[in-house]
């Protein structure tokens, strides 16, 4: 939790702006925006509100953190948000995702990173190269995309980063072509779709660098005093923003040289346990 979110912030905003995200996000609905006593309107109270709906899956449904999102920080906003280990799925033949409202499938192509070794939080900040000594396989992979609101284009940026920053989980997929000199800032993406339709696009990793972001990310959570554990997966931004895919038909993705897969989504099931317990937590 960041020092600058006081004990009175904590009762009167973040924890029932938590409640009401984390049951949402259970259940695969959307609503109205918060109400204006309980929207955050800065980074620290955003960041603590996203931390209390992950400490409502940890607690209520054994559903800890199990992957990370992020971007390298700009002037204008800190992409940063967890992905929960029930909504992460491996190289399943099928993906379970809430559709949008036109009942499509939305992702994002991305990589993700293997955490083989723990990066405990620390003083000091880690270096590169440790950081690169702690992964493990880097996975083609998808990010899974949903909003908690019902006009997400309404919502500030402090509004979507309490939500997750419209994260619904990640599918991942099989690990990326170890070629000589392979290069993953960018790639030719092609998604043949069963019924015919072919997307294709110039991908191009939005920090150049995909690891860019990772090296923030651990050194940023550890000033948080959070760490990131062995098994977990850190994703860096989408190489081609969101695919708006269909249901119940088999899609298969081209990576260029980096790799390919198939998968196919299906229509998911809200998770109806948490919700009563979410409501319960003080």
């Amino acid at each position: 939790m960041l020092s600058t979110v006081t004990l009175e912030q904590v009762q009167r905003c973040i924890k029932p702006a938590a409640k009401e995200l984390a049951k949402r996000r259970a259940a695969g609905t959307n609503g109205d925006l918060l109400n204006s006593e309980l929207r955050p309107t800065n980074f620290e109270q955003a960041f603590a509100i996203q931390q209390a709906v992950a400490e409502i899956f940890s607690t209520t449904d054994n559903n800890p953190i199990a992957a990370w999102k992020c971007l390298l920080p700009t002037a204008e906003k800190t992409v940063v948000a967890p992905i929960y280990q029930h909504d992460v799925y491996q190289q399943s033949a099928t993906c379970p995702l809430y559709a949008s409202n036109q009942q499509l499938a939305r992702v994002e192509p991305e990589l993700a990173f293997e955490i083989a070794r723990d990066l405990p939080p620390r003083a000091a900040p880690y270096t590169e190269a440790e950081i690169n000594a702690a992964l493990g396989n880097t996975h083609l992979a998808l990010e899974l995309i949903k909003s908690r609101y019902h006009t997400p284009s309404e919502a500030t940026y402090f509004d979507a980063l309490a939500d997750g920053l419209v994260n619904q989980g990640l599918w991942l997929g099989p690990v990326l072509n170890e070629l000589e000199g392979v290069d993953t800032s960018g790639f030719e993406l092609k998604v043949n779709i069963q019924d015919g339709d072919t997307l294709q696009k110039t991908a191009i990793h939005p920090n150049g660098s995909a690891k860019a972001g990772l090296y923030w990310l651990v050194n940023f959570l550890s000033t948080q005093g959070v760490g990131l554990t062995q098994g977990q997966y850190v994703i860096t931004g989408s190489y081609a923003g969101v695919l708006d895919l269909p249901l119940a038909q088999i899609c298969h993705f081209e990576y260029g040289a980096l790799g390919q897969f198939s998968v196919e989504f299906i229509t998911k099931q809200p998770v109806i346990r948490i919700i009563s317990a979410a409501l319960r937590v003080k």
